[in-house]
């Protein structure tokens, strides 16, 4: 655990010290992109903060290979994978955010990414209940590249608020991270490393450091870097499936083997509500499901007068009660987490509707227009 934790602070203090670095950099050549429709920011500000969060994970990653409780993990292909993913990934993001390719070029070099870690041993093989396992290679591949894609454009989805995807991210990676821990200590592996905990808790460092300039008021947005945090979330999430022995985790506990799905789809829920709110809108109106405007759950909320952050932290405690959870359950049973949880939702459900003032108005409205005698 304190290997994990070094890793975490590392990574933490190479955002802060590479982002700082990049946007110095950004402001001194000119590169502020022009302002878009869509945008939430009244001035130009840099937006290749994904090069300062990529290049903090991989130098963090290469300094875990020469740990010698780490070590070990570098032996297989798996995280080198990961690397070349996110290297890859923040290449395309920084071209799109300079030339904004269209979209069936910006998918089709995603689905390429996602099938070369693929190949490079970042695959899903075998579901985690009841050992079952996938019969095609092929498909194996295919499964593969639609799981991580489909979790790259999620989290990529929800990048249009300051701090959100960076905040969503730290949650769901921590969880990610205690779950993986605790499964590996379940499993009786005779080392903790494992290169999906690895991965995680370097993402959740990543996100934490970047933070500190991407909350409101951000001074750098990370640009294509959301589509390298999904693209690991999506990774580790597959290779935590091979961890998994349903064996040792009992009958009464075969939910938990669902878990490497279930954390980064608790992770993206509320994008891809969203995504599939705000698509059907588009084409109610007879736009492209993919044409990009400002009608999505935080624009409408914004619109509606909520504050900034009071918006970023509504969807962050979604996220964490939705992730944090679910991660418990592989340590107790579903009544005592559900005895915790339940509260806990009713109270953010309150909130929630709380801070629409539309709602709020509304009712207001309801009740001005009853007659004085049925108020009571």
């Amino acid at each position: 655990m304190k290997v994990y934790i070094l890793l975490a602070l590392i990574a933490a203090a190479l955002t802060l010290i590479l982002t700082a670095l990049v946007r110095w950099c950004c402001l001194r050549w000119g590169i502020l992109p022009p302002l878009r429709n869509r945008d939430v920011q009244s001035v130009p500000i840099p937006r290749l903060g994904g090069v300062a969060m990529t290049l903090a994970l991989l130098l963090t990653m290469l300094l875990a290979s020469k740990i010698p409780y780490m070590t070990p993990l570098f032996a297989t292909t798996v995280p080198w994978a990961l690397m070349g993913g996110a290297a890859a990934m923040c290449i395309l993001g920084v071209v799109d955010d300079l030339i904004e390719l269209d979209w069936v070029a910006k998918l089709s070099a995603q689905v390429l990414i996602a099938g070369l870690m693929g190949l490079g041993g970042v695959q899903l093989v075998s579901f985690p209940i009841f050992g079952l396992t996938i019969g095609s290679s092929r498909l194996s591949l295919v499964l593969t590249i639609v799981v991580i894609v489909g979790i790259i454009n999620a989290v990529n989805f929800i990048d249009g608020l300051d701090g959100l995807a960076a905040g969503i991210v730290a949650i769901g990676a921590g969880s990610f991270f205690i779950y993986s821990y605790i499964l590996t200590r379940i499993m009786g592996a005779p080392s903790y490393a494992t290169t999906a905990s690895m991965t995680v808790v370097i993402l959740m460092g990543v996100c934490v450091g970047f933070l500190w300039y991407n909350f409101h008021p951000s001074s750098i947005m990370m640009g294509g870097g959301a589509e390298t945090l999904g693209l690991l979330l999506g990774g580790a999430g597959i290779v935590v499936t091979g961890q998994i022995d349903p064996a040792l985790l009992g009958d009464g506990q075969v939910f938990v083997g669902l878990l490497p799905i279930i954390l980064p789809i608790s992770v993206i829920l509320i994008p891809i509500g969203d995504l599939v709110v705000t698509s059907i809108r588009r084409m109610l109106k007879g736009r492209s499901p993919f044409h990009a405007d400002r009608s999505h759950f935080h624009d409408r909320l914004l619109a509606r007068g909520r504050g900034h952050r009071e918006v970023v932290a509504i969807l962050w405690l979604w996220t964490a009660i939705i992730a944090l959870p679910a991660a418990a359950l592989l340590v107790f049973s579903v009544y005592k987490v559900a005895a915790v949880a339940l509260p806990v939702l009713a109270i953010t459900v309150f909130l929630t509707f709380y801070e629409f003032p539309f709602l709020r108005g509304r009712r207001r409205k309801n009740l001005q227009e009853v007659p004085a005698h049925d108020k009571s």
